[in-house]
């Protein structure tokens, strides 16, 4: 046993002390061949400094005042867009496929619809009440629908007309 792991250390040991002389030869011919490039600094350009003009202005960095949204608006005469002063009501901030209609109510000659929101919460709402994102008026409450007339942005800068429907939600029970 003792004989079997001086053999096998003989032969390792003779594995580690093989002759590199062939690879020492490659390594000084690549050495010699091989020239070293280093590339030239980049030059360097002067920096001009240009004072800022503009300190009367707006920063760029800050976002436009409301104000200044509002007198776009306004500057488009002629054709039919939203009221910018009028307050939004709670049910604006819905687009109108997170809303669904759940029944309604109803005294003398007035009809309210029950609606409710993405966030869960239920809204009365009458003729004359706003919803949606577009400035949606509604026009018409039934028993099973609700009829809704919003001003949709042209592209141009003027509004157009749309008018949806919102159908009531038939329970599963």
């Amino acid at each position: 046993m003792k004989k079997l792991s001086v053999i096998t250390l003989s032969v390792l040991l003779a594995g580690c002390f093989s002759d590199t002389s062939d690879l020492k030869q490659y390594m000084a011919d690549v050495q010699s061949t091989t020239k070293a490039y280093v590339d030239p600094m980049p030059q360097i350009t002067p920096f001009n400094h240009v004072d800022y003009q503009a300190g009367e202005l707006r920063s760029p960095f800050d976002i436009p005042r409301p104000e200044a949204i509002q007198k776009k608006i306004q500057q488009m005469s002629g054709c039919l867009s939203p009221d910018p002063r009028r307050r939004k009501q709670p049910l604006e901030k819905f687009a109108l496929s997170d809303l669904a209609m759940r029944g309604t109510l109803g005294e003398l000659d007035v009809t309210w619809a029950l609606m409710e929101a993405s966030d869960a919460t239920i809204h009365r709402v009458a003729v004359g009440s706003y919803v949606g994102l577009y400035n949606g008026r509604i026009t018409e409450v039934n028993q099973d629908n609700i009829k809704i007339v919003e001003l949709v942005p042209d592209g141009a800068g003027c509004w157009v007309e749309r008018e949806s429907t919102i159908v009531m939600v038939k329970s599963d029970a």
